[in-house]
């Protein structure tokens, strides 16, 4: 029994186009959550290198 190669799938070819959803009333745009994430990571690698204050 011989097995016959399926057809290769391209992402898309079905038509459909993604969209981004829209934003909830009141929620954070894209914009406004990566810039907080750049500024955890911030935050972060200064923690890492700087020493805890004793109290």
């Amino acid at each position: 029994m011989t097995t016959t190669e399926l057809p290769r799938r391209t992402p898309g070819a079905s038509g459909r186009t993604y969209t981004s959803p829209e934003p909830q009333p009141g929620a954070p745009s894209r914009a406004l959550r990566l810039r907080a994430a750049e500024g955890w990571e911030k935050f972060m690698r200064r923690a890492e290198t700087q020493p805890e204050a004793s109290t």
